[in-house]
């Protein structure tokens, strides 16, 4: 019995959409999924249409179900506004990052909405990558350590820096923390 394959026209720019949005590189895919990078690179330039075995199996590196694949809305790239459903969640649990224009190719840019539920952080380990970042805290609290410094950051605060400095984000508050941030170049 032949394998279904996926009828989505999109599964390239979706499948490449995702990657980004999770950070992740071809060979970083690839290597979490057991799928080569030469076919997922395939498969994203439309050089090949992916089984749903095999999608599914790409899929599951991530993590991300079939369903939420073929459900989530890519926002037309031709056009200046992404409404509010457009944009992609590349949080974890806790971690609300909604990505504006995840789907435009080779954005300058990087903007973020950003939600830390009490408690939660960017992670143990400090993040460091070219370029700058800034930030407005929308609401709540948020504790920003860069380098050696550690502040604590309350609604209309903002921050800027250098991102090749070591940095993290946390809500040491009672209630959700709001940030609206930006960074060049994009990282996710």
């Amino acid at each position: 019995m032949a394998e279904t394959q996926p009828h989505d026209a999109m599964v390239a720019r979706r499948l490449r959409v995702v990657r980004q949005s999770k950070g992740l590189s071809q060979r970083e895919l690839a290597r979490r999924t057991g799928v080569g990078s030469g076919t997922i690179s395939q498969i994203e330039s439309m050089a090949t249409q992916p089984s749903v075995s095999v999608l599914k199996k790409i899929l599951d590196g991530i993590p991300m179900d079939l369903a939420t694949f073929f459900s989530f809305e890519l926002a037309s790239v031709d056009t200046p506004v992404i409404r509010s459903g457009d944009l992609v969640d590349i949080g974890a649990p806790g971690l609300k990052y909604l990505l504006v224009a995840a789907a435009r190719p080779d954005r300058k840019l990087q903007m973020l909405h950003e939600f830390y539920q009490p408690g939660r952080d960017s992670g143990r380990r400090a993040l460091s990558h070219e370029g700058e970042e800034c930030g407005i805290v929308v609401a709540g609290v948020l504790e920003l350590t860069v380098g050696d410094e550690t502040h604590v950051l309350t609604k209309g605060d903002a921050y800027y820096f250098s991102s090749a400095t070591p940095h993290r984000f946390r809500n040491p508050g009672p209630a959700i923390c709001e940030v609206v941030s930006a960074c060049t170049p994009p990282t996710f």
